[in-house]
């Protein structure tokens, strides 16, 4: 394969289905890389065309801040996600590790400080909804 076939990607999603490790970091792996670095946390997220829009913004980022990066996932799950899944898995490709490492800890901390994301904390018999208090706009309101 030419380098040129294997031009740098974004890939988003935002789904309902429960998300694959496996298939995020497949998104991402390309020959001309040696390292790929995952994120997988567990929170929910709220409106969703604001989100994809950040998301794209971030990627952007990431791709002036660390040009050797190759490719970049972010899958985000919508609506009811058990204790013990993912909600959010992050991969990027690139040639070093150091590089993909720091790419993947600014997409999550900038996705959690940009994104309006909100977690629906449910008990026995009542529930809360719980702010993202990393959010930029959480703390401006106080």
């Amino acid at each position: 394969m030419e380098e040129s076939e294997d031009v740098p990607r974004d890939f988003i999603k935002l789904k309902s289905e429960k998300l694959s490790v496996d298939e995020v970091s497949e998104l991402v792996v390309s020959p001309y890389c040696g390292a790929v670095s995952l994120f997988i946390g567990e929170f929910n997220i709220s409106y969703t065309s604001m989100a994809e829009t950040e998301i794209k913004k971030i990627c952007r980022d990431v791709r002036q801040k660390w040009p050797s990066v190759k490719h970049i996932a972010v899958h985000h799950r919508l609506g009811v996600v058990p204790i013990t899944e993912a909600s959010v898995i992050i991969a990027v490709s690139s040639p070093h590790r150091a590089e993909s490492l720091e790419a993947v800890m600014y997409c999550i901390n900038t996705l959690k400080a940009s994104v309006p994301i909100w977690k629906k904390e449910i008990y026995e018999d009542e529930y809360s909804w719980k702010e993202n208090k990393e959010c930029f706009w959480a703390n401006s309101e106080k």
